[in-house]
């Protein structure tokens, strides 16, 4: 039976985007061991987007006010580049020392990760 998702953020320097997640974006977490942080991530969904190769795995974080949420996250030191509109919600990438950027976007459906 699956019970949960874990996603994972791939990163050139793993320490940094660890510190940013827990002390800028401020997520819980648990040491596994070494240093080695797993965050929770609350409720999760998965989406299928079309990829001509295949592409690679793609994480996203949802809230319910995208301003608020860009707001709060930058008075810690968070960037964004621009905010997007998409036909699913509203989004804009947010920087991670260390890592790729992370999609922050509030949905315009309702989700499933807090509708089901």
């Amino acid at each position: 039976m699956i019970t949960a998702v874990h996603a994972m953020v791939m990163a050139d320097d793993p320490e940094a985007a660890r510190a940013f997640l827990k002390d800028v974006v401020g997520l819980p977490h648990v040491d596994a061991g070494g240093g080695w942080l797993i965050f929770k991530s609350g409720p999760s969904e998965i989406g299928v987007h079309p990829s001509a190769e295949g592409g690679p795995f793609d994480v996203s974080l949802m809230c319910d006010d995208l301003d608020a949420t860009m707001a709060d996250l930058a008075s810690r030191g968070a960037e964004f580049g621009p905010v997007e509109k998409a036909r699913w919600g509203r989004l804009a990438r947010m920087s991670v020392p260390g890592g790729q950027p992370i999609t922050v976007y509030q949905p315009t459906y309702d989700p499933p990760a807090t509708s089901l």
